[in-house]
């Protein structure tokens, strides 16, 4: 399945965000998808901090090796953040009266996902969270496995 159809799936299942040009920021994510890579889950919503700046969407990708952040701009070039597993800190989750938010904190920065419909919260905060600290024991095992034998 494609990145567009799992952010279609998304849209249906959870309506009422606010994300536009679905159609390009998924391009962007699938151009820099890895071979053997597969698109777990994906999201869409505003990149800021803001419930009313509605012109800066993207795509969030929890792919089978990391979470992909892709947002192509209007005119030309795009932008695209990878957060790996061993990058990763937390992730917190805001519902206000409408929308919801979403901050990812990484080891470098935080990246907030707003404008969410509050229905997609739980199933955002769940995907993420378990995927990441089912990564996280892996890269755990395999660095004391290192240390042990240096």
């Amino acid at each position: 399945m494609t990145v567009y159809e799992k952010a279609l799936e998304f849209k249906h299942k959870h309506p009422g965000g606010i994300a536009w040009r679905l159609k390009k920021h998924c391009d962007v994510v699938e151009k820099h998808l890895n071979p053997g890579e597969e698109p777990i889950f994906v999201f869409m919503g505003q990149k800021n901090n803001t419930f009313y700046e509605i012109f800066t969407s993207c795509v969030v990708v929890l792919t089978n090796k990391r979470l992909l952040v892709g947002q192509k701009r209007v005119v030309w070039g795009y932008f695209l953040s990878s957060i790996t597993p061993d990058m990763y800190n937390d992730l917190l989750v805001y519902q206000g009266l409408i929308w919801g938010k979403v901050t990812i904190d990484t080891v470098k920065e935080e990246v907030v996902i707003s404008n969410l419909p509050k229905s997609s919260l739980d199933d955002i905060e769940t995907n993420i969270s378990e995927f990441m600290m089912q990564e996280k024991k892996l890269y755990g095992s395999s660095n004391e496995t290192s240390n042990k034998t240096v």
